[in-house]
């Protein structure tokens, strides 16, 4: 059975992107080693890796972020909103309720990467 087991970012600078998750998102931080980091992020890890090193990795150099999205799902939106505007954080987009059954706000990491907070609420769209 397959299933997803890590997300892993490849970043620029990993002291100011380790900031970025624990003190802006939020996350709970647990350690960083050899150009790795990693965060408490429930069931799936959630890792920051320096892209200089990737090419290790990959076999070929990484390009730059901003590709990606990462998701957050929080109990209230708005409360992150608020808390994004207090600390100069700016705003892609949002707070806004979203057919699907999704209240987000958009903010991007230092490596251009969107990070969504997401607060589920009934869904105005029904799949079809």
């Amino acid at each position: 059975m397959e299933q997803l087991g890590y997300v892993i970012l490849y970043v620029e600078d990993l002291k100011v992107s380790v900031g970025f998750y624990r003190d802006v998102v939020g996350l709970a931080y647990k350690f960083t080693d050899a150009g790795y980091a990693e965060f408490d992020a429930g069931r799936v890890r959630f890792a920051l890796y320096e892209r200089r090193r990737a090419e290790w990795l990959t076999g070929r150099a990484v390009a730059p972020g901003a590709g990606g999205e990462v998701v957050v799902m929080v109990d209230d939106v708005n409360t992150y909103a608020e808390r994004f505007a207090a600390a100069g954080v700016p705003v892609l987009s949002g707070p806004v309720d979203r057919p699907w059954g999704h209240r987000t706000v958009h903010i991007a990491d230092p490596d251009g990467f969107v990070v969504e907070f997401a607060e589920e609420i009934p869904r105005a769209r029904q799949r079809r």
